[in-house]
């Protein structure tokens, strides 16, 4: 089997119509969600009914927040406007909603898309260690690593990745620019010659750093930065900053949560495509190295369709709103790849070893 055997040209059409239609039915909810919040702290009620009102919508704004990441995914592979201007500029203030700097999280994620299945480049979300280096740490790095990858760890681990590591991040491209700016300055001081301080492009710039590897990345990061703090300012002029904080901090970990546990069990599962470098194919990546997820109708929505990955994986300029008719489309071609049903997930997070030897994904009680 080959890509060219699968029937994809005629879904690559993007329509600004159906994409402007998926971005109000998940902007607008949102913002009437967030309306109903301050009716609801407005409401003469205990604290108690309160709660109990509140949380339902919490979870609704969880859920189309995700969405909107979906969304924001989608304008990283330009794959959901017809426009690239549109799907950069729709995919920027996506990323302020997601509290995440769009821009460096897209050329993250192609990363991951040119290295699906080569686990000698690419170790998922969570780093996963190999075998043999599990196999050498002590007993308390080993209870370390398994305490680290375990599901319940999707929530701090979400908060940490959506609210505070973008925050972190700014922190060292202005350390760095400032330093270079006045180290270049008194050098010219004694030269007279300024012409060289105002070239900045090779001045942001960050290593190891997800966030800022070139002057266009830590730019995204710090507009970014400043439109997400002044929203959250906004937000708690309007709500009161103790309910904003709250209700904020819950959607995001949720929401983070989500979107990070449907990545992971996309790639980290039983029989997942998990190759060296030397004999690795990026087609047997896109189709063994990616679960396809079998969910409700509904819940599919609120993931804008991603549930189908692995034409996904095998062609990412497919908009999220041609993927479901894609996939069937050419399922004679998809009777081997991997289902995965709701039951199945937390098996999923078992597999967080690569045994290099066997080119499998493995679990930590199997390495006992």
């Amino acid at each position: 089997m080959r890509r060219s055997d699968f029937i994809i040209a005629s879904f690559l059409k993007r329509s600004n119509a159906r994409a402007s239609w998926q971005l109000l039915t998940t902007l607008l909810p949102i913002a009437g969600l967030w309306c109903l919040i301050a009716r609801i702290d407005q409401a003469s009620l205990s604290a108690i009914p309160k709660i109990c009102a509140l949380f339902p919508v919490l979870g609704l704004l969880a859920l189309l927040s995700s969405r909107a990441f979906s969304l924001m995914h989608d304008c990283g592979h330009e794959s959901l406007f017809r426009w690239r201007w549109l799907n950069r500029s729709i995919g920027f203030l996506l990323g302020v909603l997601n509290a995440i700097p769009q821009h460096p999280w897209a050329r993250d994620h192609a990363f991951h898309h040119r290295h699906n299945g080569d686990w000698e480049i690419y170790r998922g979300p969570i780093d996963v260690m190999t075998l043999n280096s599990y196999q050498d740490l002590s007993e308390r790095s080993k209870l370390f690593y398994a305490i680290s990858r375990h599901w319940l760890m999707l929530f701090p681990g979400g908060f940490y990745y959506l609210v505070i590591k973008p925050r972190l991040a700014l922190i060292q491209p202005l350390i760095n620019f400032t330093w270079s700016i006045s180290c270049e300055l008194l050098d010219r001081l004694r030269s007279k010659n300024f012409t060289q301080i105002f070239i900045f492009s090779t001045r942001f710039r960050l290593s190891n750093s997800g966030y800022g590897d070139s002057f266009w990345e830590v730019t995204d990061l710090i507009f970014n930065n400043l439109f997400v703090i002044i929203s959250w300012i906004l937000m708690s002029k309007w709500l009161g900053i103790g309910l904003f904080i709250a209700c904020y901090s819950i959607v995001m970990t949720a929401s983070a949560a989500i979107f990070i546990c449907i990545f992971f069990v996309q790639h980290n599962f039983k029989g997942s495509y998990a190759n060296r470098t030397e004999n690795w194919s990026q087609f047997m990546g896109a189709l063994e190295g990616s679960s396809n997820l079998d969910l409700p109708d509904w819940l599919n929505w609120f993931f804008a369709d991603i549930s189908f990955h692995s034409m996904h994986h095998l062609c990412d300029r497919i908009p999220n709103y041609n993927l479901r008719a894609c996939h069937w489309r050419n399922q004679h071609l998809l009777r081997n790849v991997t289902f995965l049903r709701l039951e199945d997930i937390p098996k999923c997070f078992d597999y967080i070893l690569w045994d290099e030897k066997f080119q499998e994904l493995t679990t930590i009680e199997t390495a006992r």
